[in-house]
């Protein structure tokens, strides 16, 4: 009995383990879209973002060779080939991590979305932030 009461608990630990789920990356573009166009991103600040992913994402664009900007929806410039959207959600497990990202890459006059990627990590595969935009951005400027 004694024996049991030991493994019971060593069990669950081992399944809670391998249920804790997988990251996956995805990344999708609209039909006809051609992502080598674009030069100039302006990286929408979401209002809620107080991490300020916004610039990370903009620091990330600029490492890749691209001419990006941040700031409020408001302060778009006219002389931008894409918008650059995105949400971020965190969880608690003993500290707060990302869990996920999504980021929409949109037309600056129409917001008609020309791509998307997201990337999910839970717990046991958590990655700092810049890691992850760093991640998301590449998938969603990677030739198809």
């Amino acid at each position: 009995m004694k024996t049991i009461r030991l493994i019971v608990p060593a069990l669950v630990l081992l399944l809670s383990l391998f249920g804790s789920g997988c990251a996956t990356m995805s990344s999708n573009s609209a039909p006809g879209t051609d992502l080598s166009k674009v030069k100039r991103v302006y990286v929408v600040h979401l209002p809620a973002d107080k991490r300020g992913i916004n610039q990370i994402i903009a620091d990330q664009l600029n490492l890749l060779g691209f001419q990006a900007t941040t700031g409020e929806a408001s302060s778009v410039p006219s002389d931008v080939d894409a918008t650059l959207t995105y949400q971020d959600k965190w969880m608690w497990d003993i500290t707060m991590y990302m869990i996920e990202l999504n980021v929409q890459l949109r037309q600056p006059k129409t917001e008609m979305s020309l791509a998307t990627a997201r990337s999910y990590r839970p717990s046991l595969q958590r990655k700092s932030p810049p890691e992850m935009v760093k991640e998301v951005v590449t998938e969603l400027f990677k030739k198809k």
